[in-house]
C-alpha cells in the first residue's frame, strides 16, 4: 500500500542537501587519504604487527598527525555524507555538534596561545629539544626536523649546541660516532650553485661561534618561527579564519537541512 503524504509547502531543500552531500564527500575522501596515508606508514615501520613499537620513539611520531587528523575527518565527513543523503537528522546532528566543538575547542587553543604565548614558548622549545634526542630514531621524525630547521633557516632549539642532546651529536669524550660535536646537514647554508656537501656539518661546533656562521645556521628554531609568524601574520590569520568560516558554513547547512527535515515530518 503506497503511503502519500501532504507536505503543505514545507520541504527539504535540494540545493542544501546536495551542496552539504557534496562538501562532506571531499571532506570523507580527504580524511580517507590522510588515515591510509599515516595506516600505510605505520605498517611500514611494522607498528601495525607490533603494536609495543609506539612506545619506543622517544619523541613525536609524524605518522600520529595523519591518523588523528584523518580519522577525525573520515568520521565527520562519513557523518555529513549519509546524514544528508538519507536525511537522518541523528548523523546531522552529530556531525553540527562535533564540529562545533573542534570550532570552540581551535577558538579557546588560539586565545590560550595568545595569552600563555611564554609558556607555549617554553613547550614548543621542551617539544623540539625532546624530538632531537630521538632523531636517528625514525625516519619520519628525522625528515620532520629536517624539513623545519632548512625551512626557518634554523638548527635547534635555541641553537645548535642543543644538538648536544642527541647521542650522536654530543661532544661527550664517550661519543665515538663521526658526527660528534657536529650538526645535521638540514643546518649547513645552502650552497648558492647547489652543490651539497653532505659533511659540511661534521665538527663544526668545535669552531668559534664566528666561524660557525659560514657553515651552519646559528639562530634557534624556536626563534625563527616566531619571526616567520611574525611576518607572515596574515597569511596565517587569514588561513585559521578561512578554515573557522568553512566550519561555520557546514554547521550553518547541517542545522539548515535538520530544520527542513523537521518541517517536513511535522507536515506528515
Amino acid at each position: 500500500m503506497n503511503r502519500k503524504y501532504k507536505y503543505k509547502g514545507a520541504e527539504v531543500s535540494c540545493c542544501v542537501k546536495y551542496f552539504l552531500f557534496g562538501f562532506n564527500i571531499i571532506f570523507w575522501l580527504l580524511g580517507a587519504a590522510f588515515l591510509a596515508i599515516g595506516l600505510w606508514a605505520w605498517a611500514e615501520k611494522g607498528v601495525l604487527s607490533n603494536l609495543s613499537t609506539i612506545t619506543d620513539l622517544g619523541g613525536f611520531d609524524p605518522v600520529w598527525l595523519f591518523i588523528v587528523v584523518g580519522a577525525v575527518m573520515f568520521v565527520l565527513g562519513f557523518a555529513g555524507c549519509i546524514g544528508a543523503l538519507r536525511e537522518n537528522t541523528r548523523l546531522l546532528k552529530f556531525f553540527s555538534v562535533f564540529l562545533g566543538l573542534i570550532f570552540f575547542l581551535e577558538l579557546a587553543a588560539g586565545i590560550l596561545a595568545f595569552v600563555f604565548k611564554d609558556w607555549i614558548k617554553d613547550q614548543l622549545n621542551f617539544f623540539i629539544n625532546n624530538n632531537i634526542k630521538a632523531y636517528r630514531d625514525d625516519i619520519d621524525l628525522q625528515n620532520l626536523i629536517d624539513f623545519a630547521q632548512g625551512y626557518w633557516a634554523c638548527c635547534g632549539a635555541d641553537g645548535p649546541n642543543d644538538w648536544d642532546l642527541n647521542m650522536y651529536f654530543n661532544c661527550t669524550e664517550q661519543n665515538h660516532s663521526r658526527e660528534r660535536c657536529g650538526v645535521p646537514l638540514s643546518c649547513c647554508l645552502k650552497d648558492p650553485v647547489g652543490v651539497v656537501n653532505t659533511q659540511c656539518g661534521y665538527d663544526v661546533r668545535l669552531k668559534e661561534k664566528l666561524d660557525q656562521q659560514s657553515y651552519i645556521y646559528t639562530k634557534g628554531c624556536v626563534g625563527q618561527f616566531e619571526k616567520w609568524l611574525q611576518d607572515n601574520l596574515i597569511i596565517v590569520a587569514g588561513t585559521f579564519v578561512g578554515i573557522a568560516l568553512l566550519q561555520i558554513f557546514g554547521i550553518c547547512l547541517a542545522q539548515n537541512l535538520v530544520s527542513d527535515i523537521k518541517a517536513v515530518k511535522a507536515n506528515w
